[in-house]
């Protein structure tokens, strides 16, 4: 699901992330925020990876990856074997978003979780034209979409509540993928929101 670029929403998650740690990057794509963190903040990563070709890209970037399904395979991973795990705009394409929330926070000690938000005034715009939403955020036809399960901040927000995970900290990021800091509720004014979520 992540893109060929590093996005600035990376160096956010990088951000939640102390160096020298152990990190478990779900769904990572190309691997360019694990190839990031090692860089950059000598971070111990592997990554678990569906898409064929994105695990070849890993693979010839000499980074560790595992191909697999996460909401499937996440019972490989033993319990506390990362300090962190990041699930990086990956959580609305599970069919059950509370079973991997709960086993990434099985796995890690605490999880980074990066979602899209469905309640942004621009979506929200577009929805009232009797469309379903596409921007540069959101980039795929209707029928096109690995979306199933689509929410907004505010719908993550409870569910956190609803399975008694700790929000330790969040940052609300614009269309630009640049950080809100003075924003304290972005279901209306944030494109996408940042977590860091402990059990």
């Amino acid at each position: 699901m992540k893109s060929l670029k590093m996005k600035k929403e990376f160096k956010v998650i990088a951000d939640f992330l102390p160096n020298d740690t152990r990190v478990l990057d779900v769904g990572c794509g190309d691997g360019s925020l694990m190839n990031f963190l090692k860089e950059e903040k000598n971070i111990e990563v592997r990554g678990l990876e569906l898409n064929q070709e994105n695990v070849q890209q890993c693979i010839h970037k000499g980074l560790p990856v595992i191909q697999g399904n996460a909401e499937t395979e996440l019972h490989q991973f033993p319990n506390q074997s990362f300090d962190y795990v990041v699930l990086s705009q990956t959580l609305q394409a599970f069919y059950n978003p509370e079973e991997v929330l709960k086993n990434l926070l099985r796995i890690g000690k605490a999880v980074v979780v990066s979602i899209p938000n469905f309640g942004y005034w621009k979506i929200r715009l577009l929805m009232m034209a009797g469309r379903m939403p596409m921007s540069s955020r959101l980039p795929s036809k209707w029928y096109e979409t690995k979306n199933i399960h689509l929410c907004t901040i505010k719908d993550f927000e409870e569910l956190c509540a609803e399975l008694n995970l700790k929000i330790l900290e969040k940052i609300y990021l614009n269309d630009h993928g640049r950080p809100l800091k003075k924003l304290k509720r972005g279901n209306l004014l944030a494109a996408e929101g940042v977590y860091l979520i402990g059990a």
